[in-house]
């Protein structure tokens, strides 16, 4: 069964409450409750690309599947790859337990990858 998964999104990025941000974001108060209680059945196309666009992130990543119970499944089935994956920690937990000098490097190496996915996209255009 497919399900939307938004709360290790909220968590990496900080989001503390994540109806206000949506609800900011543009979504209907009932959209948003819908969506962070899971009890939407039909998934708008335009609140995918609302939230893949707030959020910086892939339609996949909105969505966790967890197999039938006595369903087999192939191995090799492309949802395998939406199941759930053990937490993470978060970048500010992360952060929080490195040296200073392991922050600076941590830094310089954001700064350059923003500037590699700069020049990426211009060369794309």
């Amino acid at each position: 069964m497919l399900s939307l998964n938004l709360s290790p999104i909220f968590k990496l990025r900080g989001i503390e409450k994540p109806y206000t941000f949506l609800v900011k974001a543009g979504l209907s108060p009932y959209s948003a409750t819908s969506i962070l209680n899971n009890k939407t059945r039909i998934f708008r196309l335009d609140h995918v690309e609302l939230l893949c666009s707030i959020l910086v992130c892939e339609p996949n990543d909105l969505l966790e599947w967890t197999p039938d119970k006595g369903e087999k499944y192939s191995e090799n089935n492309p949802l395998f790859k939406l199941k759930q994956q053990p937490p993470e920690a978060t970048w500010h937990e992360t952060l929080s337990t490195m040296s200073f000098k392991e922050l600076k490097e941590v830094t310089k190496t954001i700064i350059a990858q923003k500037k590699n996915s700069g020049a990426e996209q211009i060369a794309e255009k």
